[in-house]
């Protein structure tokens, strides 16, 4: 291992043709990624990575044909360069990342992370993001760390040991600081609506926006609620401090909240800054259906672009464009329909574009991804109304999605689903 003085001295031993992991979110190493994209002697580099932060040097147009970004879940900042051409998306279960990586599928050469100060026995953490780096650090032959005074030390498999470093140097800046979206009556309906079906002893998974904060706002009167996330933000920090989440009776991990990653304001970050009732863990781990259905109660809280009348769910574009991902949506919807007495949830406004366009739609706009199939679809959640698909026939959770449309869409919709063969099947 080698401390240097700068992110540009400790990229130094890149070479052209090499696979590089990056860590997210919050725990994007921006000066390393900077410094990568100022070495105009590279070329052929791969960058592997979710979603990132902070930066757009690695996927600007300046550096097509030296970097080329591979993202498992495109962020804002890979967008532009996805639609154009110049990076690449791979539709993955983020469950399913990890194993890329430890099979050799896909071999990196190295990880770039941004770590934790080491503790007394010299040992750094993950900090806000376990997720993928997990396997990287693990599997990666280099690993070269920007060490951050303000990155909080975390507790669970989150610990890289000083001397599996390749070079490392010191910061002390901020981490990407993101308050709670503000919630707006659609949100704060939908919220609603999804807090009814939350039972006492339920397990959550949430994501970040206003709808999940929307609900986790309206949790307060429930009792021993428990988590076990891919993720998680602000809005549950006050249902933990209140005992309304106690972590008791949930199966895997009990007595402490699970995640693989948060994202959030600086009161998050301190909150998990050596918190050991916050427990970080790889998303193999964490989006394991095998271990998410052995918890009681599992309500699964799920976003969505678009949704068919049959029950088809786009989350990750916008036709042909990349939006996002398939993440772990797939995961939760699965584990929580396994897990007894679960509810999968998929939670949507109704319309977008000011109104203008009905997000429950006939058929799904041209090259949009399926994300979650219409036969692992179950709780469908928008400001008028929750319905359950589960075992109903095309015709029938047709009608139901119909009910939950926008009022200046319903009759539209009805035409077009009476129009169907599988509407008219009916003696």
């Amino acid at each position: 291992m080698a401390r240097v003085s700068s992110a540009l001295d400790a990229v130094s031993g890149i070479r052209s043709g090499m696979h590089i992991f990056v860590h997210g979110c919050a725990a994007t190493p921006v000066p390393l990624l900077d410094a990568l994209a100022s070495r105009d002697d590279l070329r052929d580099i791969t960058v592997y990575h979710l979603h990132t932060e902070g930066t757009s040097s690695f996927v600007s147009p300046e550096v097509a044909g030296r970097i080329r970004s591979c993202s498992f879940f495109t962020g804002p900042a890979a967008r532009p360069a996805v639609q154009d051409g110049r990076a690449d998306f791979v539709p993955v279960f983020l469950s399913d990342v990890p194993a890329l990586f430890y099979s050799g599928r896909v071999k990196l050469d190295a990880a770039f992370v941004q770590l934790s100060p080491a503790d007394r026995h010299g040992m750094h953490t993950l900090g806000t993001s376990v997720d993928t780096a997990r396997a990287a650090v693990d599997t990666a032959p280099m690993v070269i760390a920007e060490i951050n005074a303000q990155m909080p030390r975390t507790s669970g498999n989150t610990v890289v040991e000083r001397r599996k470093l390749t070079a490392w140097f010191e910061t002390d800046r901020a981490l990407p600081d993101h308050p709670p979206t503000p919630i707006g009556p659609i949100e704060s309906r939908i919220g609603e609506l999804i807090a009814d079906l939350v039972e006492d002893g339920s397990t959550l998974q949430m994501g970040i926006g206003a709808i999940p904060d929307a609900v986790l706002a309206r949790l307060g009167n429930k009792r021993d609620l428990a988590v076990h996330s891919e993720m998680f933000s602000d809005g549950l920090i006050e249902l933990i401090e209140n005992g309304v989440v106690t972590n008791r009776l949930k199966k895997v991990h009990p007595g402490r909240t699970v995640t693989s990653f948060v994202n959030g304001s600086r009161r998050l970050y301190d909150f998990v800054h050596e918190n050991a009732l916050v427990e970080f863990h790889g998303c193999d781990r964490t989006n394991d259906t095998a271990m998410i259905r052995k918890n009681p109660k599992v309500v699964a809280i799920n976003s969505a672009l678009e949704v068919d009348l049959t029950g088809q769910v786009c989350a990750d574009s916008m036709g042909h464009r990349i939006y996002s991902g398939i993440g772990g949506q797939m995961d939760f919807i699965r584990g929580a329909a396994l897990s007894e007495g679960g509810k999968p949830i998929i939670a949507l406004p109704s319309t977008a574009a000011g109104g203008r366009i009905s997000r429950i739609t006939a058929e799904l706009a041209a090259g949009a991804g399926v994300v979650t199939t219409r036969g692992h679809v179950h709780w469908v959640v928008t400001e008028y109304g929750a319905v359950n698909l589960y075992g109903l026939s095309l015709r029938q959770r047709g009608e139901a999605l119909c009910s939950i449309a926008h009022p200046d869409f319903r009759a539209d919709l009805a035409r077009k689903l009476a129009a169907t063969r599988h509407y008219t099947i009916r003696a």
